[in-house]
């Protein structure tokens, strides 16, 4: 595998880690409403996310998807139903008034991390990405360190951003606007989940 090589899988998961999805909302509503801590512990787990779709491209999981159509279309029906609840807690919590930070953070690191594992891991397509991506660019007999070199650029390019989007998003002045707003903000983010949701669903 040539160093241009790398370096275009660098950069394409880099531009597709920083287009809007179910993980940049979940992300930007931590942040603001958890705060900066709570939301790195959420990169952390986008960026294993990342890491599990990426090392199931790389063992042919994205093949076997087309193998198997019907795997493929119970996991998309997995995922959208858990950004679909998502949505729902969202709905269901909007008017309720914002914690403060002075108290903690309302969920703990590991479970922020948990929940942006399951919000990445939930979306199969990811592994379609990653499928046409290494086909491409990864040659079959790329070496296992190489690979697992791949597999680090990945994890960081997930998890960076997403430390990026946290700390942009939990400075005093949007977590104030966020408190104003909160109602309609929650509402309308909670409807970006559900609308991803149903697309991952049907498409």
């Amino acid at each position: 595998m040539t160093w241009a090589a790398f370096l275009s899988v660098w950069l394409i998961h880099l531009l597709a880690a920083m287009s809007p999805g179910p993980s940049f909302v979940v992300s930007v509503r931590t942040a603001v409403s958890e705060g900066f801590g709570t939301a790195c512990a959420l990169a952390f787990g986008f960026g294993l996310g990342a890491v599990l779709w990426a090392a199931a491209a790389m063992a042919g999981l994205a093949l076997l998807f087309e193998l198997v159509p019907a795997l493929f279309v119970m996991m998309k029906l997995g995922g959208a139903a858990f950004l679909l609840f998502i949505a729902y807690l969202m709905w269901r919590h909007a008017k309720e008034p914002l914690p403060t930070l002075e108290d903690g953070a309302p969920r703990t690191a590991l479970s922020a991390m948990r929940l942006g594992f399951l919000t990445f891991a939930t979306n199969p397509k990811t592994a379609v990405f990653f499928g046409a991506v290494f086909v491409g660019l990864v040659p079959a007999d790329t070496p296992w360190a190489i690979r697992l070199a791949l597999l680090a650029v990945i994890f960081l390019n997930e998890t960076l951003w997403y430390i990026v989007v946290a700390r942009v998003f939990s400075l005093r002045r949007p977590r104030a606007a966020y408190t104003r707003l909160k109602t309609g903000i929650d509402r309308v983010f909670g409807s970006l989940i559900a609308a991803f949701g149903l697309k991952i669903a049907l498409t």
